[in-house]
């Protein structure tokens, strides 16, 4: 009578370290398949324009992305997303050139987001901003 208690012991303890198994690789791979939400979620980021001189480019994250806002000769802005549309590298802002490279394989961007060269398929998405008091408030 004992080796059977033990033997359903042994059973349901080996049948809950196989579900903890199981799930400690299922649900990563479950997170990192699903989609994520791509709207903001109420995040507001705030950039005061007078910090940044003409040509300069601040990248911060939005939304769970890095995205970067130029500020251009005459005061004009432009923010859009700093995720490269090939392969979701990070692009980096060439101020002389003014224009974005791909660091990943060369891709560039101009500073409208339209793709000048390189494997890039999409140009890079803007994002929605408005501009009161000197601040940009992307969100």
């Amino acid at each position: 009578m004992e080796s059977n208690t033990r033997r359903t012991f042994l059973q349901g303890f080996l049948a809950l370290l196989t579900a903890l198994g199981a799930s400690g690789v299922l649900y990563p791979l479950v997170r990192y398949l699903a989609p994520r939400s791509s709207a903001n979620n109420g995040n507001l980021v705030q950039i005061p324009l007078d910090r940044l001189a003409e040509g300069d480019a601040k990248f911060f994250d939005y939304a769970g992305r890095a995205a970067v806002l130029v500020k251009l000769s005459g005061g004009a802005v432009v923010v859009r997303s700093a995720v490269c549309t090939h392969l979701g590298c990070i692009v980096q802002w060439q101020k002389e050139k003014g224009q974005f490279l791909c660091p990943c394989h060369a891709g560039l961007y101009g500073v409208d987001g339209r793709v000048l060269s390189g494997p890039p398929p999409k140009p890079l998405e803007a994002i929605p901003f408005t501009i009161a008091d000197g601040v940009a408030r992307v969100g």
